[in-house]
């Protein structure tokens, strides 16, 4: 089998909330649904901050003020799509190599006026080279882009 028949992890989830409400939820409030314990700092996050431009960055700051930044912005299409790298090795470290990075891709999709399916898809996860499935497995984990997802539908959660 090739590796990238097996080098892609899809998840998907419907909100309530119309399609562009939905996107901005994603990217303006990223930090609101990232879990905290997914931390490459050596100091606990203050912050995840997601630059809403193509060429920006996913990053972390932590409370010492040090920063990580793991993701940087490559398509930035409101409200339809976002494309970001995984800059993370399969030794859970940033990768500074970007030959060795993979792709998440982020779709939302209308289904009614009031309700948008969010669909991600992490591939190319074998170039992150010897390990890739460490990386695959990782995020297809339940506690990876389904803990994700399920921690960003609810904040769509009616009191």
């Amino acid at each position: 089998m090739n590796p990238s028949d097996t080098a892609i992890v899809r998840r998907s989830i419907i909100v309530d909330a119309p399609i562009g409400h939905a996107f901005s939820v994603f990217t303006e409030r990223f930090g609101d649904f990232k879990p905290p314990e997914h931390n490459l700092l050596g100091a606990p996050i203050a912050e995840t901050v997601f630059e809403s431009h193509v060429g920006g960055h996913i990053y972390d700051r932590g409370t010492d003020g040090s920063e990580c930044r793991w993701a940087r912005v490559l398509a930035f299409e409101p409200p339809d799509r976002l494309v970001v790298s995984w800059d993370i090795s399969p030794y859970w470290q940033v990768e500074t190599n970007l030959d060795h990075t993979s792709e998440v891709e982020v779709r939302f999709v209308a289904e009614t006026p009031e309700r948008t399916r969010v669909e991600l898809e992490h591939r190319n996860i074998e170039r992150h080279g010897p390990g890739w499935e460490g990386v695959r497995d990782g995020v297809a984990d339940d506690a990876g882009w389904t803990l994700y997802l399920h921690r960003y539908a609810s904040l769509f959660a009616t009191v």
